[in-house]
């Protein structure tokens, strides 16, 4: 399994449409996606975001996930996205 970390900032006046994208396109296009197993996306914090999606392999991550895909939605902005081997999941 391997993982796809993306840090974002989102535009806090933006934030209630950043949330409708995210619901309407970004998780319905995730969720579809070949060898998706789960995803996490945590509360932004003065602005900042993480999310955490996981799939069977590590190409299947790199081909979901910004920048081969564009998760657009207004006043987000993605900084960082790291791929790694997921070590150990527990239930």
């Amino acid at each position: 399994m391997y993982a796809a970390l993306v840090t974002l900032t989102i535009d806090p006046a933006q934030a209630p449409a950043a949330a409708a994208a995210l619901m309407d396109d970004i998780l319905p296009r995730i969720r579809s996606a070949p060898g998706f197993l789960t995803g996490y996306w945590l509360e932004p914090v003065d602005g900042r975001g993480f999310s955490m999606t996981v799939f069977e392999t590590e190409e299947q991550a790199h081909a979901a996930t910004p920048p081969a895909v564009g998760w657009t939605a207004p006043g987000v902005t993605i900084e960082s996205v790291e791929f790694r081997r997921v070590a150990v999941a527990v239930p």
